[in-house]
């Protein structure tokens, strides 16, 4: 039996750990304090000055016989707003006219074939009050990790760390990871926001099977929920060098009446020396969260 815990400590502490097995990123500087830095009280060896003009680094096709996934990536589209077919449509925030207003998106959603979500009537009920509570009631407006398979098609990118063994997820959203374990497979010692990952190669495709979440992440900013029986299946394949295809399916009987899957492309940014920066967010949502207990 799990222990329900709310937190990432498992996650962050074990980053520390993965970060020692991983290979560096071809033709990316490595980032002081981050994964894959050197380790306290070692003197940062000195950049060597790029030639003006030089070329970047090759970019290895594979590693340890596997597609070379390292990099950061980020995906486009609207289904950060909603997974399922959506109008343009105004919000509360009318001050910011069309800058407050949510854009118009198709489906990412490929099983079941009419790209909606099976709910069960008692969870989609639940899924329209979370969706007129929003902003407040979405975890993200919270500053909350976002969860799986939400951290992978947010609006920030986030970057692949791959090595010999496991694999460092690592998002610029309110600065979460996630390890995937390649080996030694476990079950998750504790339920939290971003869950725990067993992976595996299947052919040039990175399988990842993810569970043990709390229930307090959303697919997107549309109120679409799961509880703590979630268990989603990632594949990651390469088209080409720059694109990924992200695949995942959902299976949560608490919620749903069949599990359901969604498919997109993820871009792999292609900026000289692109790095991931912080957004560390929970002083923005302070306010949001504490506002009405500020004394008058």
């Amino acid at each position: 039996m799990r222990i329900r815990f709310t937190g990432a400590i498992v996650a962050l502490a074990g980053a520390a750990v993965v970060t020692l097995a991983v290979m560096p990123i071809a033709g990316q500087a490595p980032q002081g304090g981050r994964a894959g830095g050197r380790g306290a009280g070692a003197p940062a060896a000195p950049a060597a000055p790029a030639a003006r003009g030089a070329a970047p680094a090759a970019r290895p096709a594979r590693i340890a016989g596997h597609p070379n996934m390292n990099g950061v990536w980020q995906a486009m589209g609207s289904a950060y707003w909603n997974l399922e077919d959506h109008s343009a449509s105004a919000t509360q925030f009318w001050q910011l006219g069309a800058i407050g207003a949510i854009p118009a998106g198709q489906s990412v959603i490929t099983d079941p074939a009419n790209g909606v979500i099976p709910y069960t009537p008692a969870a989609l009920k639940k899924r329209d009050e979370l969706r007129a509570g929003w902003p407040k009631s979405d975890p993200e407006a919270k500053c909350y990790m976002a969860g799986i398979p939400r951290s992978n098609y947010m609006p920030y990118p986030f970057q692949i760390v791959q090595g010999q063994k496991d694999i460092l997820f690592v998002y610029e959203y309110a600065s979460s990871n996630r390890i995937v374990h390649m080996s030694n497979h476990t079950e998750a010692p504790v339920d939290s926001w971003m869950g725990w990952s067993n992976g595996k190669w299947d052919g040039d495709t990175l399988a990842i099977t993810v569970n043990g979440f709390n229930d307090s992440t959303w697919f997107d900013r549309s109120g679409n929920h799961h509880t703590e029986s979630l268990t989603v299946d990632e594949r990651f394949t390469m088209q080409g060098d720059n694109v990924l295809i992200y695949e995942a399916t959902m299976t949560d009987p608490k919620t749903f009446t069949r599990p359901w899957k969604i498919r997109m492309p993820l871009y792999r940014r292609l900026e000289p020396n692109v790095q991931l920066l912080e957004f560390k967010c929970v002083e923005f949502s302070e306010e949001l969260l504490y506002g009405d207990l500020k004394k008058k």
